[in-house]
């Protein structure tokens, strides 16, 4: 089984596909245009979610972080005057440590992710969705600036005026990828960010060739005109999509062969099957793990 996932709906349907399917048979390809260096340590935001859901490890009150984590390095960085983009925990700085050791060992990211969740016992492959740097780029009214500091320094209040996958079209898919896409023959696109979590991945140079010739069913993100979470809502106007299931459908195109969307949109079916891929109707909100198991269900009954 493989999945496309950012960093937080999506691991919300991978705790439920858990339930049906055993980690080791679960391959996840992570969207790394988040990740950041932050105090000489690369973070991986959205890398690290799903490796600490299959270590057992997650915080599932903020599907972030590890649970019950502190931040007693953070708060004396931020005493003596060094303020981080981003909130790391102290169990959570232990893998940014670890990971960065790895790659200034020369390891590539892929290596240092598989080495970080072997070391944490998190049994699922998880792969990035490539090894060389890609940032998503926002630019603003103001000026052009990394997706962290849109979203997290800058609370997600400046107007976006657009998205830019720096660095994708140089990218390369990895072989682990090649191999992990040729040996399935469907690839789930759970419920992430279209824009910034899913996009990225697809921007890849060849990733979504390799995709179109598998049976895909995707998961939208959004019900009714607003996300369920996050930025997409300014995201996705500022690329020119409508902020709705109809607008998600059209962001993965030809990509589609199921698309499931909340039972709540069931109007916008019609509209929606204009691209020539089934539409499914189902709870999509994942507001416990037996909701969660549920649309995983319904998933995996679409599957060829």
């Amino acid at each position: 089984m493989l999945l496309l996932s950012g960093g937080t709906g999506t691991p919300k349907l991978l705790n439920g596909i858990r339930q049906y399917i055993p980690d080791e048979e679960i391959t996840v390809i992570v969207n790394t245009a988040e990740d950041l260096w932050v105090s000489g340590n690369l973070i991986c935001p959205d890398i690290d979610t799903v490796i600490y859901l299959f270590a057992g490890m997650l915080d599932t009150d903020k599907w972030w972080g590890v649970n019950q984590d502190t931040f007693h390095t953070h708060k004396a960085l931020k005493m003596a005057g060094h303020n981080e983009i981003l909130q790391v925990g102290d169990r959570d700085r232990a893998t940014h440590i670890m990971r960065s050791g790895f790659i200034r060992q020369g390891a590539s990211l892929s290596e240092a992710v598989s080495r970080t969740a072997s070391m944490l016992d998190a049994k699922a492959n998880i792969l990035p969705m490539c090894d060389e740097p890609v940032s998503s780029m926002i630019t603003t009214d103001e000026n052009t600036i990394h997706f962290q500091e849109f979203w997290v320094e800058k609370a997600g209040r400046p107007d976006v005026l657009g998205v830019e996958y720096r660095g994708a079209q140089t990218a390369s898919v990895s072989d682990a990828i090649k191999k992990a896409i040729r040996h399935e023959s469907n690839i789930i696109i759970g419920p992430s960010n279209p824009i910034t979590s899913i996009g990225p991945i697809l921007a890849v140079k060849g990733m979504r060739e390799l995709i179109l010739s598998k049976h895909v069913v995707a998961i939208s993100p959004i019900i009714g005109y607003e996300p369920v979470s996050g930025p997409a809502s300014k995201l996705m106007s500022a690329c020119g999509y409508e902020v709705s299931s109809g607008g998600v459908a059209q962001c993965y195109g030809d990509l589609l062969d199921v698309f499931i969307i909340d039972k709540q949109d069931k109007e916008m079916k019609s509209n929606i099957k204009d691209m020539d891929a089934a539409v499914i109707t189902a709870d999509t909100m994942m507001t416990s793990s037996k909701k969660s198991a549920a649309l995983a269900r319904v998933v995996l009954q679409q599957l060829v």
